[in-house]
């Protein structure tokens, strides 16, 4: 058995219904039971999918080409990703879920953990409220699934989701419904047991989330890992993962695209990869963070004769988030690792071992630059990225050219209703 750790009596999760699409419905009543796809970048794939959609067949992350006639067939609406629009609205609910409990963890763009032990209504009752209150202040529909710990909150969100009759909202926070539920529930919608994990599971003859938590903790962790027998601890009702209220910053940033059209030439590729350089600076500087390693990464197509790719990794002797340097960086790992002849179908940037400014003076800088030290360097970054932010690229570097990040034209890309004034949303009487 492992230690218990922190963790409130009762955990809600706060799950966004189908929330690509639902962020897309809001400005769009007129799709209201309509069936609704979100795709991937380069309008690959599908990302997110409306219930009438699902009840389509048409599955998760298939690509378009693959379900074309079925689109066509339902007419099905078709959206490009908005992550302007998502990333906003994502951040509308957050905040306003902090209204109920000062302890929020935010876990993804549109799940929540929250602390529900500093209320005195019942706990269901207060699911109910932030589902009504969400859906009144943000237009957005959410599900609630309340539990003891975060595994269990997990299932009951999915349950939540799953049936209507719940009204959203699912709290079993009593042994008696958890095992009822955990009893309807595959071994499957557990989180963190993929399709893999599970069939190796079936062999042992567990089934469904019941038989996982009826397991003793020490056999399941001799017969799988130390992360699963931590699942079964919590499936048991007793916290194995705890609640973290800070949003913990990471560790590791990455922007990489495949390409619709192949690229061979060398400074065309080379474009691009500092527009997936920029980007990571811009969200590195975000989060106060300094890159101690930069990490440059081509390939063409794995369906090709001769495939290739290769990747190159430089460590800084002074962590940075100068765009600049980074950029110089970015150009010197290309260099060394194209290959003449190859048609590319995807690149990508990545920083890593951030370390957080605040905690930068402990690191160990180089004598001979003074990047990092450097106030004027500091400063110059943070006032590009408030010009970027009121104007959409309006400052930029030449080493970009003329590439944008979007290397393809959007089906239907949505418009930017909350973060751009020539873009809001319209009201005709």
């Amino acid at each position: 058995m492992f230690k218990q750790v922190f963790s409130p009596q009762h955990i809600a999760l706060v799950d966004c219904n189908n929330f690509y699409v639902s962020c897309e419905r809001l400005f769009r009543p007129d799709l209201a039971d309509k069936p609704i796809a979100v795709l991937s970048n380069n309008d690959g794939c599908i990302v997110s999918r409306s219930q009438e959609v699902k009840d389509l067949g048409i599955k998760m992350a298939v690509p378009v080409h693959q379900v074309r006639d079925l689109i066509e067939q339902h007419q099905v609406h078709l959206f490009s990703s908005n992550y302007a629009l998502y990333a906003d609205l994502s951040a509308r609910v957050m905040h306003s879920l902090k209204v109920f409990s000062p302890n929020v963890e935010v876990y993804s763009i549109d799940e929540a953990f929250m602390d529900l032990d500093r209320w005195h209504l019942e706990p269901e009752k207060m699911g109910h409220e932030i589902r009504k209150s969400i859906g009144r202040w943000i237009g957005l529909p959410v599900s609630v699934g309340i539990a003891p710990t975060k595994t269990l909150a997990k299932l009951a969100s999915h349950a939540a989701k799953k049936w209507p009759k719940t009204g959203g909202v699912v709290d079993i926070s009593s042994e008696k419904r958890r095992r009822k539920l955990m009893q309807l529930l595959n071994v499957r919608e557990v989180w963190g047991v993929g399709r893999q994990l599970a069939e190796k599971m079936n062999q042992h003859g567990i089934y469904t989330a019941w038989d996982l938590q009826s397991k003793r903790v020490e056999w399941i962790r001799k017969q799988f890992n130390i992360t699963v027998a931590r699942t079964v601890q919590e499936l048991q009702g007793t916290p194995a993962i705890a609640f973290v209220n800070k949003q913990t910053e990471k560790k590791q940033l990455i922007c990489s695209r495949s390409f619709k059209n192949r690229i061979s030439e060398k400074p065309e590729l080379q474009q691009v990869l500092s527009v997936f350089c920029l980007r990571t600076a811009e969200k590195l500087r975000a989060q106060k963070g300094l890159a101690r390693q930069v990490t440059v990464s081509i390939c063409t197509s794995p369906l090709e004769k001769k495939p290739y790719s290769n990747s190159a990794t430089y460590r800084l002797k002074s962590a940075s988030q100068d765009s600049r340097v980074l950029l110089k960086i970015t150009k010197a790992l290309l260099e060394g690792i194209f290959k003449v002849g190859c048609l590319y179908q995807k690149a990508g940037v990545t920083l890593g071992d951030i370390q957080n400014v605040q905690t930068s003076d402990t690191l160990q800088g180089d004598l001979f630059s003074s990047t990092v030290a450097e106030p004027a360097s500091s400063a110059l970054m943070g006032m590009i990225d408030e010009i970027n932010k009121r104007f959409s690229d309006g400052v930029k570097f030449g080493a970009v050219g003329n590439k944008k990040l979007c290397q393809t034209t959007p089906i239907n890309h949505s418009s930017h209703y909350t973060t751009d004034w020539k873009e809001l949303a319209r009201v005709r009487i």
